[in-house]
Parts: C-alpha cells; structure tokens; sequence
C-alpha cells in the first residue's frame, strides 16, 4: 500500500483526492469493456463514488491519522484470466490490500480461489455463484445474496400466481444462472407446476426466435427468462413479435435505460423481474433515493439496479477499518467485517444473521422482491420470501 502519493490508473478510474494525512489506495477489479459492463462499469462508479463521498466527510479515521481513499480500477472483462491478472496487479504492483467489485461469477471464483493466501481482503458485489462464499475463505466477504436464495423465493412467487407449465429461457451454461433455475424449479414442483423446457443462448445470441418458436409450440402458461440484460430484452421483444401471450419472468436486474436500448417499453410492458431488493425509486429508502440522484448526477446515467452492492461495500470497508484500527493489518479488518453491523449508508435491504452484515462464511443477505414494468418503469410490487438465517445455516452445510 501506498500511503500519501496520488496512484495513476486507467484513464475511467480513479476518485478525487483531497488535501489529508494519508491516503488509502482500494482497488476495483470489474467488467469496465464486453457485454458485462452493465453490471461491472456501474460497480465500478458506484464504488468511486462512495470514496468521494467519505472523503468529502473527512475521510478514514484510524487513531489519530485520517485516510482519503484513493480508487485504482482495472477491467477484468468478466474472464477469469484477466481478473487473475488485474488482482495480482493491484496487489503486487500498486500494493492495495483492499480490492473490491466483482460482478460476474466466473472472473470472481478464479481470484477467489487463491485471495486466502494474499495480505488483502476481497469485497465481492453482484456475483451471484453459490461457491464464492462456501470456501470458508477468512477475507472475502460478498454483498449480493445467491442465485439460488432468490431462485427458490421466485419459484414460490410463480407457483402462487398459479402457473403449471413455464418454459425456461436462460444462459444456463452459466453456473448461477442454472442455479437459481434449479431453486426455482424445486418450489414450483412442490406446488404442483413443472418446467417444459429448459431453452438455452449463449450470452453473446442476440436471436433468439429458435427457442422461442420452439417455446411457443409447447403452449406454457408462462416464461422464466435469465440473463444478462441484452440478450434478456431481445427476448422479450422476439416473444411479443412472435405473438407469445403469456407472463414473462426474468432474472436479470437491469435498469430501465439498459432495457430500452434493445425494447419498447409497450414490448416490456408486464414483464416481471425476480430479484433481489435491489434499486428503484419506488421502493427504495431515503439513502436510495439520494443515490440515485448522486450517481445520475455524477455519470450523467442513471444507475444499474445491483451497482449499490458495491457501493455498500466501501461503507461496510469503512466502518471495519475503523473498528479494526488499523489500516495494515488485513486480518483484523476482515474479522471486523464478520462483525460488522449493517452500516448507516447502504442503500439496499440487507437481513442481518445475529444482527450481522455479513454471516459466519461472509455473506450478506437482502430481501427478495417482485418488480414488474409498468408505463416505463420497474415497479416493486411486493416482497419475496426471505428467510436469511435459514439459509445462511444451510450454506453453512456445504463444502
């Protein structure tokens, strides 16, 4: 780490640094380029935007220094080679020992899998893969809930809407797609509905009238749609051209602007989106709302529904830095974390496990919710079941 000299990054990073004892350099290892950039660029705003913020507010206090947090972000392009590479790079390179983002699964398992080893704690944000907090890794801990914790809390929602036959359309080659369409499929059985068809597209498809011709042959009740927001709004719109009539569920936390570059909003007109608690106007607290408007201010572009998981990360690092009291000791920080009650700031819903941010393997929990577009907007509809501390002990279970 670095203290007192101002760290050159790419050219899209990097957060005001003010006038102070010391400075802090964190990292961001993300999708800033590729199709993952819907989720990754946002986190990687979000969290440059929480480092203003905190040092417009007079920065880390840390005994009797003060630190201003300095952001250094690198593109990972959601592969696992490069996120290997931009993490080793902040690490040996810059010496930062607090890296966060992370917004796909498969680029966040591959740094997962040797951080333990690291003088360095990892904040995972939107990826969703079920394994990440399963390794009992000390110094990672992730904001965003499992796939497959909100996939069993979607199934039920459908099953009660009374739907028997839903057809799948999903990237299920991706593992926290697939499992939160297992989860789903478990409840839906248990009321008395099945899955038809499990329908597959590669994240870079963009035509997907094959499945769906295919789909619309099979006349389901309804369609669970999963995955990125590009392809997930060329589906909607192919199955609207098709003249599919039936409900559209999804799974895939995109905003409003990020669906309609690809979709009328009369094309996603009743779509349902089964997700976590995540960002929307009309559902969010006042620590939301004030979000939102700080981050369309500042980039000029309203936020992405999961870029908050980031940005509560830099809060959550805060108040662990200075629990722990230390800024060097990387350990003490990360037992902080495991510690750490739900800081003020956040902007999603968390559940807290034992009156805790973040539970005995690292992860955090938010509400689920059903949001559906209406006359151009998602609106939160209603919560999902959410049972944190049941399924913080079942992943407990898990090796």
């Amino acid at each position: 780490m670095r203290l007192g000299t101002i760290a050159v990054a790419l050219a899209l990073t990097g957060s005001a640094v003010f006038a102070a004892d010391k400075q802090l350099d964190i990292g961001v290892s993300d999708a800033l380029t590729g199709g993952a950039a819907v989720y990754g660029l946002p986190q990687a705003n979000a969290v440059k935007l929480a480092a203003d913020e905190i040092n417009a507010a007079g920065g880390i206090k840390v005994g009797d220094d003060t630190y201003m947090l300095n952001v250094i972000a690198y593109d990972d392009k959601a592969n696992p080679t490069e996120a290997s590479n931009s993490v080793r790079k902040l690490i040996d390179r810059d010496g930062v020992k607090y890296i966060l983002g992370f917004c796909c699964s498969g680029a966040t398992g591959a740094v997962a899998s040797f951080i333990e080893n690291e003088d360095a704690v990892m904040l995972v944000g939107n990826a969703a893969e079920r394994s990440i907090t399963t390794r009992e890794i000390p110094n990672l801990t992730r904001t965003r809930p499992p796939a497959d914790y909100t996939g069993a809390a979607a199934g039920t929602f459908v099953a009660e809407k009374g739907h028997k036959k839903v057809a799948v359309l999903g990237a299920l080659d991706v593992g926290f797609y697939a499992s939160y369409v297992d989860a789903f499929e478990k409840e839906l059985n248990k009321a008395g509905g099945e899955l038809i068809t499990r329908e597959s597209f590669g994240l870079k498809d963009r035509d997907m009238s094959p499945q769906l011709t295919k789909i619309r042959e099979l006349q389901p009740d309804a369609i669970l749609v999963v995955g990125y927001v590009e392809p997930a709004a060329f589906i909607y719109r192919q199955a609207v051209e098709l003249g599919i009539d039936v409900p559209r569920y999804g799974f895939t936390s995109g905003s409003e602007e990020q669906f309609l570059r690809v979709a009328t909003s009369e094309q996603m007109e009743g779509v349902w989106d089964l997700r976590p608690t995540e960002l929307t106007l009309l559902s969010a607290s006042e620590n939301g709302i004030a979000y939102h408007k700080n981050y369309s201010e500042k980039y000029d572009i309203a936020p992405s529904p999961s870029s908050p998981y980031a940005y509560d990360q830099t809060y959550a690092l805060k108040d662990a830095i200075e629990a722990a009291g230390t800024v060097e000791d990387t350990e003490a920080v990360a037992a902080a974390l495991r510690e750490l009650a739900v800081p003020d700031e956040v902007v999603m819903q968390y559940l807290p496990v034992d009156g805790k941010m973040f539970d005995v393997n690292g992860q955090a929990y938010t509400s689920n919710g059903a949001f559906q577009w209406q006359s151009g907007n998602w609106v939160f509809v209603q919560d999902l079941p959410s049972d944190a501390a049941a399924y913080s002990a079942f992943l407990s279970t898990i090796d």
